[in-house]
């Protein structure tokens, strides 16, 4: 497993997933030709944000997308089809 820094795009991470050698799925463009693969999720939290963000990362945790929810559940079952492809396992983020 390959854990993400404590912090993408300045907010705390809180729990994450792994894909492994094969991508969670992938961001097309609108020729549908492969933009980015998504290796990594996580969901994050700004401070003084009351919202969580999950981050969809490409293998080396840059942000490829990312989405706001009101909370850390809403933001796991509103996992899209596309990232669908293996089977998200959450980790707590420990440092």
């Amino acid at each position: 497993m390959k854990k993400p820094p404590n912090e993408i795009d300045g907010a705390k991470v809180l729990e994450w997933a792994w894909s492994g050698d094969k991508p969670f799925g992938a961001l097309r463009y609108e020729s549908g030709e492969i933009a980015a693969k998504i290796f990594g999720l996580a969901i994050c939290s700004y401070p003084g944000s009351k919202k969580f963000y999950r981050f969809s990362c490409d293998s080396e945790w840059k942000t490829e997308q990312d989405s706001d929810y009101n909370s850390i559940n809403e933001a796991k079952e509103k996992l899209p089809s596309q990232y669908q492809g293996v089977e998200v396992i959450w980790q707590i983020y420990e440092l």
